[in-house]
């Protein structure tokens, strides 16, 4: 009578276990959500990207779901409800990045050096950006904090590197964002992510050029 108790547990545990992940481990999920935004965010025309990152954005609260505790998830579904926040813009938007600092202010609590400490940077990004108080949260203060604890976990990184940059550049310290812009260009490949890292590489020429026309 207990072994089949015990059976007809493990019968109902498994029913219990949604589909995807008897087949998918984190790893996979994480990738995917990371190949996914890659393609919307330097593939996809941009008039076509606010839907395109709508319908990616459930898949990651879904997968989020699934994955509660897993830092690195956590970290995808920010970056990929911020990206599409920023596609859609407007006051509208401001509920989506508030909940992208919120999941990733849950990713620091699990782990703050998940993906090279990318949830700080992510994080970061965010309070600069973000209109501050009664509209937002934005803080360029505390966006600094996050941004060098990023920096610090992966200090030749390219996107902590970038953001950086890019928070001194509208900063006006133009001779420092210069410096920072370069060192990020010359951050090593990553091998799983050549998209990102050539959509990248094309935001920071951009940038400089940017730096370039405010010297004029």
């Amino acid at each position: 009578m207990k072994k089949y108790f015990r059976y007809a547990l493990a019968l109902l545990a498994a029913a219990l276990i949604p589909l995807g992940a008897a087949f998918a481990s984190v790893p996979d999920e994480v990738a995917r959500l990371q190949q996914n935004w890659e393609q919307v965010r330097y593939k996809a025309p941009k008039e076509a990207q606010e839907q395109q990152f709508e319908r990616l954005l459930a898949d990651a609260e879904r997968t989020a779901a699934q994955y509660p505790r897993s830092a690195d998830v956590l970290i995808w579904y920010a970056i990929i409800e911020s990206t599409y926040a920023g596609s859609k813009g407007g006051l509208g938007a401001l509920a989506n990045v508030k909940n992208a600092k919120k999941t990733l202010e849950q990713a620091i609590a699990i782990n703050p050096e998940a993906l090279s400490g990318s949830a700080y940077t992510s994080l970061g990004s965010l309070y600069y950006q973000v209109p501050g108080w009664p509209i937002g949260f934005g803080d360029d203060k505390k966006a600094l904090e996050l941004l060098k604890k990023g920096l610090a976990i992966n200090p030749d990184g390219i996107d902590p590197n970038y953001f950086y940059g890019d928070y001194l550049f509208r900063k006006g310290e133009y001779d420092e964002a210069t410096r920072v812009l370069n060192k990020a260009l010359q951050a090593p490949p990553r091998p799983s992510r050549k998209l990102a890292d050539e959509g990248r590489r094309g935001e920071i020429a951009q940038l400089l050029d940017k730096i370039a026309a405010k010297r004029k």
